[in-house]
């Protein structure tokens, strides 16, 4: 029985399309550092929102930890979002 090669090139077509994009972007991007001083104030921030202002400058905190898991006995996954924030205007002459 003969293979149907024109649906099999487009779809290799495609997901080879998909992999060279995802290989391009992964060159193109620089590796981040890692501060362990921002990650100890991540760990620190309580969790909820807060805002607090001064002069010109409103800072806010959001911090979201959840942990999910299938039934009780099973594996889970804990989710920790942290958001940290700063808005300085400045007004010029």
């Amino acid at each position: 029985m003969p293979l149907p090669l024109p649906p099999l090139a487009g779809l290799a077509l495609k997901y080879g399309a998909v992999a060279l994009a995802g290989f391009a972007l992964a060159r193109a991007t620089s590796h981040g550092r890692l501060d362990q001083r921002v990650e100890d104030l991540m760990d620190d921030t309580p969790e909820g929102a807060t805002l607090r202002t001064a002069d010109g400058q409103a800072n806010a905190t959001f911090r979201w930890r959840r942990t999910f898991r299938l039934n009780s006995t099973g594996r889970g996954v804990e989710i920790d979002a942290t958001a940290l924030t700063r808005l300085k205007v400045k007004r010029l002459a």
